[in-house]
């Protein structure tokens, strides 16, 4: 076997935040040259488990071996010095910073007393061609878009020489092309003897590039076997510790005669989307599907008045000039971002104000309710299924999946009339997809106009009522009915079909 991978073990690990535990007793061993799935529900402790691996956290009891020997962390940098590398489902980047700045921020590369430039650089452009970025690295990253910032994130992991890889969702923003481009680099290293844990909900992407499977639930491991011995439906009962019914609720008719909720026409946001028209009606779901870069998000970011753009929307039938998100949201308009950490919460905020922060008028006449708000949030962790300790806690504390549900709550505070989901499940487990797929079949049950923007095929046609598909910044289709086909969708999105929207 290569000497290029690790072994680990862990030995009854326990971690707790407070008098909070998270982690029950973890005992398992990862051997090189192996591809792991870590599967679990959002909150099952996978992602704990890894930064302990990691050394961005200490475990309270047990003990972490690496080839053997006991291991105690005190930070990442010690991890990654013996090749322990880990790719955060959240980013962690230096916004203002270039490419080539953040993959060796705090690894640079020096000529006597000075920065080696050129040299970084060139390695940087390196790593960007293996994870196929055609970015130079001199882009600071705040010019890049979601998906561009993934494989920078792959690529610094890259330049750290891993001998042990943790990816914890690396293909949430991904299109296919970049899926396949990442999925031969696991090959490779595999063949390498790294080892790699794998940590995803997209069943299909574990069943294709793993060996082993190891399951965890509420902190424990409850499960580990070969991958070829269990079926995507398997994996997915273990993980929730029940039988997964259908996961998307029944699609309820809508009053296709009726007036528009949002009606937008001839919209144009330059260098995105141009002459774009849609409508969306009271209880219609309308989904929004196209490639990385088709300009989706940009466009709805144009109507909502977050970037610049032209065009007509009309609210209710009244035509209306939306020039910043409180414009929209007084009108009735709302939006989830696809960036949940950079847009869509303030991590470091208790739960509460996170929640109130769209309708802060309600709370403060002139002087902040905070009892009133505190209630508030009482009510949106049953409504939404919010796994968290107290309102109290910070955001930053909740695992990505109670994350998400929390800025679907913020998002619907303020009773909208029309709400835009983008990317509503992204990183969340199959257990919360299937909750927040009945959330949204409720909302359009209770006549909200709602647009889901999603990277996720089935998704789109599980959910929607039609799907408009988006290519080059232009609309170039809408289907429905027997149309609605992942075949049907790919064609339109890549352009082997030309039909009028």
């Amino acid at each position: 076997m290569s000497e290029a991978g690790l072994s680990v073990a862990f030995e009854g690990v326990v971690k707790r935040f407070g008098p909070v535990q998270v982690l029950h007793g973890v005992s398992f061993a990862l051997e090189p040259g192996r591809v792991y799935g870590l599967l679990g529900e959002n909150g099952a402790g996978k992602s704990t488990l890894m930064k302990i691996l990691a050394g961005y956290e200490q475990p309270s009891e047990g003990r972490l071996l690496v080839q053997g020997r006991p291991v105690a962390f005190s930070g990442s940098r010690e991890a990654e010095a013996l090749g322990i590398v880990l790719i955060h489902q959240e980013f962690n980047l230096a916004e203002d910073l270039t490419i080539a700045g953040n993959i060796f921020l705090g690894h640079e590369r020096r000529k006597g007393w000075f920065l080696d430039e050129a040299a970084m650089r060139a390695e940087a452009e390196a790593a960007l061609s293996q994870v196929g970025l055609a970015r130079a690295a001199d882009t600071p990253v705040r010019r890049l878009i979601v998906a561009e910032k993934q494989l920078v994130e792959i690529a610094k992991a890259l330049s750290r020489k891993a001998r042990l890889l943790i990816m914890d969702e690396p293909t949430a923003t991904l299109t296919p092309s970049e899926v396949e481009r990442l999925f031969a680099l696991i090959e490779r290293m595999r063949a390498d003897g790294v080892t790699i844990v794998y940590i995803s909900h997209k069943l299909d992407e574990v069943e294709r590039i793993t060996d082993e499977v190891i399951v965890m639930r509420d902190g424990r491991l409850v499960d580990r076997a070969p991958t070829a011995s269990l079926t995507r439906h398997d994996m997915a009962t273990k993980m929730v510790g029940r039988e997964i019914a259908d996961l998307f609720p029944e699609k309820v008719p809508f009053d296709e005669a009726a007036q528009p909720v949002l009606k937008v026409e001839g919209f144009t946001v330059p260098g995105w989307a141009q002459d774009v028209s849609f409508a969306v009606r009271p209880g219609e779901i309308l989904g929004f599907a196209g490639l990385v870069g088709a300009g989706r998000t940009e466009l709805f970011e144009g109507v909502l008045g977050l970037r610049p753009g032209s065009g007509q929307v009309e609210i209710a039938g009244q035509a209306v000039d939306l020039r910043t998100l409180r414009d929209a949201t007084r009108h009735g308009l709302s939006y989830l971002s696809e960036d949940r950490k950079g847009k869509g919460l303030h991590v470091q905020f208790p739960l509460a104000p996170n929640l109130t922060l769209m309708a802060l008028e309600l709370y403060a006449r002139p002087w902040l309710d905070q009892a009133a708000e505190r209630r508030a949030m009482e009510r949106a962790m049953d409504t939404f299924g919010i796994r968290a300790g107290s309102p109290a806690m910070r955001a930053a504390s909740l695992s990505g999946g109670n994350q998400q549900k929390l800025a679907l709550a913020k998002v619907l505070h303020p009773e909208p009339r029309v709400v835009v989901l983008d990317e509503p499940t992204r990183g969340v487990d199959v257990g919360a997809k299937r909750e927040i797929y009945f959330l949204i079949q409720t909302l359009a049950r209770q006549g909200l106009a709602v647009v889901v923007i999603s990277s996720e095929l089935i998704e789109l046609i599980g959910l929607a009522h039609r799907v408009a598909v988006m290519r080059g910044g232009r609309l170039v289709a809408t289907v429905a009915g027997a149309e609605m086909t992942e075949v049907e969708i790919i064609a339109h999105a890549t352009g082997s079909r030309h039909v009028a929207a």
